[in-house]
């Protein structure tokens, strides 16, 4: 049996940071991982985080908060949302004498450059790589504090012993089997679940892993209808093109060279937020105005100089993936689905209702982004309340000593038996057809415009794709590097997560944030004003609700 003070699930940013917080406070901390940490879809985020440093214009931790509360179309909680804007700046210089090298204006100090629906350019950056730099600084960070990873170790259940989490349960990619590891404290930090749409900036192993772990453990979802598109994304695979491009001056124009924004969004116009600017392209796309079911990102105004120095990432990827230079021509995009807003139900230290069971990062929903989060704002809350998150875990060991829960050996055989029969089962599909119907489903049926009549067929067809995935069939059925065994895993975890959001975007009539229903086009406070609970009952999905918390701001009309 392992056994760690501390035990992490995931390392991305979230992940190392509370990993590397945890590890300060004296006690014993590893990393479960099913990928190698810089591999981490952390990596993939490229504009920059936002922290209201004050280097380009004046700005203030208040002028944040406002700016991300209106964001959140009012439904995040102002709490933690005053937590993230205030210890931000200290965050960000944390992270630059860890090592992080970020990019300077003229006179020396860290650059930032404005993003959407942002009052004052606060975004700090480092080129338009800046997850890619962070991981790396990270995960520097961990090897110095000498913690243990559990590399390619894809964790399939958290056990509960006595109304107390044990510790989890993971699958060894490489060698096969199921190992016990035991902990006084699990922290969940595994990132979103993007691939359960077709179109997705995410990575592939961003299947809602956590979420689903934590579900069937006992501990609500919060928030799931609630699915950010992010409004330039490559139509031929999904990447993204950072907001970076819009925020150095990047304009979006349809197939008469019109900026349609203005019409949406006069005053931000490119920089609104992310489902104002999401749904003005879909209206356009949709009203006849599109080019080939895209819009157009156009760069050409900027120079070259700017756009090699400042975005050289962008440039790279509309070269491999659409074979445009940015320099000479736009960039065609469209929206796709990008970052989760729900997640695991946590307080502003990432603790859930279970004893020594926490959450961060994009897996938790605290909740800092609501229904719509602005961009910079995620890489801030990785890091923000991955730290709360290790830092409070921690200190629960240091005070309370071991927790005294275990996984019994009865647990470990069951979770054997069950990878077994699943290994050898006869007869079924095959978890890539599943998937792939589930994806096109929620792009089709759940994606930035809804209806009743929608997310009805959405409801029924993820119900109909559980049932199904009950009885699947795995051409691998040896222990070794199993990935048939391992998208699986993934497509039960994904298909319970399409379903807590499908039967909560059905129930919420109304439109806020990245929620948009045809049917219902008003925002509604009366009676929507609350966060949504998904509840595991049996299997199914059950809902229930909570309030916001409102320290300052009383709700208004949202205009850009």
């Amino acid at each position: 049996m392992i056994r760690h003070d501390v035990v992490v699930v995931g390392a991305g940013c979230a992940g190392m940071r509370a990993a590397i917080e945890a590890k300060r406070r004296g006690v014993d901390v590893a990393v479960v991982s099913k990928l190698h940490p810089t591999r981490s879809h952390s990596g993939a985020a490229e504009g920059g985080i936002n922290a209201a440093l004050g280097n380009a214009t004046e700005d203030s931790p208040e002028s944040h908060t406002f700016d991300t509360v209106k964001g959140s179309d009012y439904l995040g909680d102002q709490d933690a949302i005053e937590i993230m804007c205030h210890e931000a700046p200290g965050d960000i210089y944390e992270l630059e004498h860890m090592g992080a090298i970020f990019s300077r204006s003229d006179d020396g100090r860290l650059a930032q450059r404005p993003f959407g629906a942002a009052g004052a350019p606060r975004t700090v950056y480092s080129a338009d790589i800046t997850g890619n730099v962070l991981i790396h600084v990270l995960f520097e960070q961990l090897v110095k504090h000498e913690v243990k990873v559990y590399e390619e170790f894809h964790c399939t259940q958290i056990v509960v012993d006595d109304g107390r989490c044990a510790g989890v349960l993971a699958w060894d990619l490489v060698r096969g089997g199921i190992h016990a590891i035991e902990a006084s404290q699990v922290i969940l930090a595994t990132g979103g679940v993007g691939r359960m749409y077709y179109g997705t900036t995410n990575a592939y192993a961003c299947t809602g892993d956590g979420m689903s772990l934590a579900w069937r453990a006992g501990v609500p979802l919060k928030d799931m209808e609630f699915m950010q598109f992010h409004p330039t994304t490559l139509k031929s695979n999904g990447v993204l093109i950072t907001e970076g491009c819009r925020g150095e001056g990047g304009y979006l124009r349809n197939s008469l060279g019109e900026r349609f924004m203005a019409i949406d969004a006069p005053n931000a116009m490119e920089l609104a937020s992310r489902d104002v600017v999401s749904r003005a392209e879909w209206k356009e796309i949709a009203d006849g105005r599109g080019v080939d079911g895209c819009v157009l990102l156009d760069l050409t105004h900027l120079g070259p100089k700017k756009i090699k120095t400042r975005l050289p990432g962008s440039r790279e990827l509309a070269l491999d993936y659409a074979g445009v230079d940015p320099i000479h021509e736009p960039i065609p995009v469209r929206p796709g689905a990008h970052y989760h807003m729900g997640g695991v139900d946590v307080d502003i230290w990432g603790e859930t209702i279970i004893p020594g069971l926490w959450a961060a990062g994009e897996a938790a929903c605290v909740s800092v982004h609501g229904a719509n989060r602005l961009g910079g704002n995620s890489l801030m809350e990785t890091i923000t309340f991955g730290r709360r998150a290790g830092q409070a875990a921690g200190d629960r060991v240091r005070s309370n000593g071991d927790s005294g829960a275990r996984i019994e050996a009865s647990v470990v055989a069951d979770e054997r038996r069950r990878i077994a029969a699943l290994l050898g089962a006869e007869g079924g599909e095959r978890p890539a057809v599943l998937r792939e119907e589930m994806a096109k489903t929620m792009y089709d049926k759940a994606g930035v415009f809804r209806t009743e009549s929608a997310l009805t067929e959405a409801r029924a067809a993820v119900h109909a794709l559980r049932d199904r995935a009950r009885n699947l069939q795995l051409e691998d059925r040896g222990s070794l590097f199993n990935s048939d065994l391992v998208q699986a895993l993934e497509l039960e975890a994904m298909l319970e997560c399409a379903d807590c959001l499908v039967t909560g975007a059905l129930a919420r009539q109304e439109s806020r944030g990245a929620h948009s229903r045809l049917d219902y086009t008003e925002r509604d406070d009366d009676r929507w004003m609350k966060h949504t609970l998904c509840w595991h009952d049996g299997g199914e999905v059950r809902l229930d609700y909570k309030p916001v918390t409102v320290t300052k701001y009383q709700p208004l009309a949202r205009s850009y």
